[in-house]
């Protein structure tokens, strides 16, 4: 039996008496594209925080393959090492341009070369239509290429895995295909993912796995096929139900 990339075993997390995640377990195979989904405040952003160990977890487990990154004892900026995650905000530094924005990671973090960075940025800047842009600062760029550009800063790193905190909820509906189409050339990749979002349309078309998510709770999970036509949950039903009536599935 192969070991999940990604494990959370009974994640509990709380903020003072709010109790954000209540026992949460989900396994996410090699390869593999998971969308949470769920209302905000249900915990989608939390729990991607907690992977990449930005918010310390109450209770529970989490793994990367055999190795548990919330053991006593385990330095974050390691476990960040093997991770890209990439926010609604796109939190690129504005002094710099776009090609030191991508490069800082590797070489300050990682120790790569700045040859090497350099031409690792290219390539990916490349692939994603963006390699006119490699001196441009972020203010020059529209909300789509910023975001598009934290993406390949994330991929700089050569990450095992990606998260994906609402990366389009700060884009011009016109912008939002752009970005997501990057993860879809991400998922032909290969690249494990986990996404949390609130395009249910895309989820329903690039998700091998959808999670609702409801007050903390993994709520319901399945192929998105099932849960977008089927869901068991009464819960489910509502949330699909309201996203419907309001055009966007």
């Amino acid at each position: 039996m192969s070991v999940p990339k990604l494990e959370l075993r009974n994640v509990q997390k709380a903020f003072e008496n709010k109790v954000v995640l209540h026992d949460v377990d989900l396994a996410v195979e090699h390869h593999d594209v998971v969308c949470l989904i769920g209302a905000s405040g249900s915990g989608k952003s939390t729990l991607l925080k907690c992977v990449n160990l930005l918010y310390p977890i109450d209770n529970g487990q989490i793994f990367i393959d055999e190795d548990e990154i919330t053991a006593p004892g385990v330095n974050p900026n390691q476990v960040r090492q093997r991770m890209g995650i990439v926010f609604q905000a796109f939190n690129l530094f504005p002094h710099m341009s776009v090609l030191d924005n991508i490069t800082l990671s590797p070489r300050k973090v990682h120790g790569v070369d700045r040859a090497t960075a350099d031409a690792r940025a290219r390539e990916l800047l490349a692939k994603f239509g963006l390699d006119d842009k490699v001196d441009e600062y972020p203010d020059r760029l529209s909300g789509g290429q910023q975001q598009r550009v934290a993406i390949i800063r994330s991929l700089a790193i050569d990450p095992e895995l990606i998260l994906l905190d609402e990366v389009t909820s700060a884009l011009d509906p016109e912008l939002i295909a752009e970005v997501l189409n990057v993860i879809r050339d991400l998922k032909a990749d290969g690249m494990t993912m986990v996404i949390a979002t609130h395009e249910m349309g895309f989820a329903r078309d690039v998700a091998d796995r959808v999670c609702f998510l409801d007050a903390g709770v993994i709520l319901e999970h399945g192929p998105p096929d099932r849960i977008f036509r089927d869901p068991q949950e009464a819960r489910t039903q509502q949330f699909l139900q309201r996203i419907i009536e309001a055009g966007r599935l």
